[in-house]
Parts: C-alpha cells; structure tokens; sequence
C-alpha cells in the first residue's frame, strides 16, 4: 500500500483583514488547513514550519500529527523530511488555503501514478497552492517556496515538459481580492469565519 502524506506548509502571511490582528488570522488560516489534512482519508497529515514558527504549529497540531522542522519554507526540504520518514509520495500545501476542498488535493496527488511531480496553481494569482511527486522527490526537481513556484519554472529543470503536470488550481488568501472569493457554502474554514464574524 501506499504511504502518502500531505504537509501544510507554515507559509509568511503579510496581510490580515480590516479589524483582524495579523498572529490571529494566521494562525486561523494555517489551523483550518490542518484540520482538513487531518480528515483526508488516503494520506497521513503533517505541518511544515522553519523553527521560527515552531509554536504557531504546536497549536494547530492534531495529537500525535508529524512536525518537520525545516530551515526554510521551501518544498525540497519537506519532500526530503517526508521520504525519510518512510513515505512513498508527499505533496506540500500553502498553509494560507483554509477553505481548499479535499478533491482538490486529491486531484494534485492522483497524477503520481505516472507523473513525476504535479503542481496545483494558486489561481488567479502567482505561486502554487502545491507540490506533490513520488519519493524520494526526483534529483532534477528545483526547490522553490510556493509563492514564487509554477508549473513551468518546474518544467525548465525536468527531463521532459510532461514530467510535471498542473492540476485544477485554487486560490490562496493572499490579499482583499481573494477574500472576496471565499464561498460561505463550503464546509470547513471554521476559524477563519470565525474571525470574519460569519
């Protein structure tokens, strides 16, 4: 059987809603992330952090759910933390997505059966809500923090261009414009609605 993970990335956040202090909306942002990886069915969940932030994920941490102290919040050092822990195919998620479906991360690591690695852009905007591929992660593969990642900065350093596939993208809260995107119906984000009073 398959030994998969998904790790939310403790990712910087620069921007906060009106009213709502910086430390507290992250922190709801990166413990709603949490929360969802922690109900996926098919992977194992972890939390990604430089030691900087060492306490904002013992707080969102579920009992028991793998810590990776990392020194930079880039993807390399995850994927290498992750196949040391004996896993086969990790993916690493923006920990700034509170409201992503879990089909989305489903989609992001269904490819690895015969793609090296997929990426799932953080439309409409740059960056990637994630990075997922089999371990250990191929030698070829760049490192790159989600913000500044793409499919095709991806692509430059693989073998081929179809050694790296895009799957549906979704946005993160990175500004006021994403936070118009949320939508109410969706279940999850508690924390976050929480502190946008809905």
């Amino acid at each position: 059987m398959t030994r998969r993970v998904v790790v939310a990335m403790l990712v910087p956040v620069s921007w906060s809603p009106p009213g709502v202090e910086l430390a507290a909306w992250r922190a709801a942002l990166a413990e709603d992330v949490v929360d969802l990886l922690a109900r996926l069915a098919q992977a194992e969940a972890a939390i990604a952090t430089t030691p900087a932030d060492r306490s904002l994920a013992e707080e969102v941490a579920w009992p028991g759910m793998r810590i990776y102290e990392v020194p930079r919040v880039t993807v390399l050092p995850v994927l290498a933390a992750a196949a040391a822990d004996g896993f086969d195919q990790a993916a690493v998620i923006a920990g700034d997505a509170p409201d992503v479906p879990g089909m989305i991360l489903g989609k992001l690591l269904r490819p690895l059966e015969s793609k090296a690695v997929a990426v799932a852009p953080a439309g409409p905007g740059t960056g990637v809500l994630g990075v997922a591929t089999s371990l250990p992660a191929p030698g070829w593969l760049a490192d790159h923090d989600l913000d500044e990642a793409t499919a095709q900065r991806l692509r430059r350093t693989a073998p081929a261009p179809g050694d790296v596939t895009s799957t549906p993208p979704w946005r993160r809260l990175r500004g006021p414009a994403d936070l118009a995107t949320l939508d109410v119906a969706l279940e999850g984000w508690d924390n976050t609605r929480a502190l946008l009073g809905g």
